[in-house]
């Protein structure tokens, strides 16, 4: 069996930054445990497989440990697969996921914009693991359904963030966002979700369905766009807007490689 396979860096506009995904188009689902494999060989912090349903696709996200049920880097690579390599008549694309329908299409001046599910985060008593696995003292603690999101006072203060990830390991929640006022952007954050094998992710789409709504409330913008930067090693830009229930995430990715993978 051969599978195609592409590598493209998201939420940059060339190679060596962003988010690496692996996107492989599938004709039909392969055993779960097939996907993982897969996933755990690429090493990536995200595999993306997804399959034709109807007009739109079916599409599942795994880093090398676990399937996750919402991922926005590998969901813009995959729009950039099928907008530029497979069906490039395209505007707008559909799919079927656990986080419900997510829509990608076209935007201005190479953007490719999500309309992702907004999670917002409530105030949370913080947990001495969560303190102590961060080394350092947040400011304001909220827990979504999914992650904890952490707001310190300023960028510096985050991109200093030395994680003790076996201590994070050990928490309720996937993935911690930890987040400040930026000095380039509106905000910046990073993200680290060593659960689930990704000790620190380079560019997180999902985190921002959490992040633009805190943000959105705090800087008074309602739906006005919001400009972030994730200030990991890699970096990665991402231009965002709350709409009521939902956030818009726009970014653009760059091809790295294609080949195929042999089964």
């Amino acid at each position: 069996m051969r599978i195609p396979l592409y590598q493209l860096d998201a939420f940059s506009d060339k190679p060596f930054e962003g988010n690496p995904a692996a996107v492989c188009p599938l004709d039909s689902w392969l055993d779960d445990d097939v996907l993982q494999k897969i996933a755990a060989e690429n090493n990536l912090s995200e595999t993306a497989f997804f399959v034709p349903d109807g007009a739109g696709f079916g599409l599942r996200w795994f880093t090398p440990r676990a399937e996750v049920d919402l991922c926005g880097h590998a969901t813009l690579a995959t729009g950039w697969v099928i907008f530029n390599l497979l069906e490039t008549d395209r505007g707008t694309l559909r799919f079927e996921t656990r986080s419900g329908e997510l829509v990608v299409r076209r935007g201005e001046d190479g953007l490719l914009v999500m309309d992702f599910p907004a999670r917002r985060a409530v105030p949370r008593e913080a947990p001495r693991a969560l303190v102590g696995g961060l080394g350092a003292e947040p400011v304001e603690v909220l827990a979504s359904e999914r992650d904890y999101l952490v707001v310190f006072d300023a960028e510096d203060d985050v991109r200093k963030l030395k994680p003790d990830f076996a201590r994070l390991r050990g928490l309720d929640r996937l993935g911690i966002i930890a987040s400040a006022p930026g000095a380039s952007a509106d905000f910046v954050s990073r993200f680290f979700a060593p659960s689930v094998g990704v000790p620190e992710d380079p560019v997180t789409g999902s985190a921002h369905c959490t992040l633009v709504p805190y943000w959105a409330a705090r800087l008074g913008r309602g739906e006005a766009p919001l400009e972030a930067r994730q200030i990991s090693a890699r970096g990665g830009e991402l231009i965002c807007r709350l709409l009521g229930d939902r956030v818009s995430i726009a970014g653009r990715a760059a091809l790295y490689l294609s080949g195929e993978i042999t089964l």
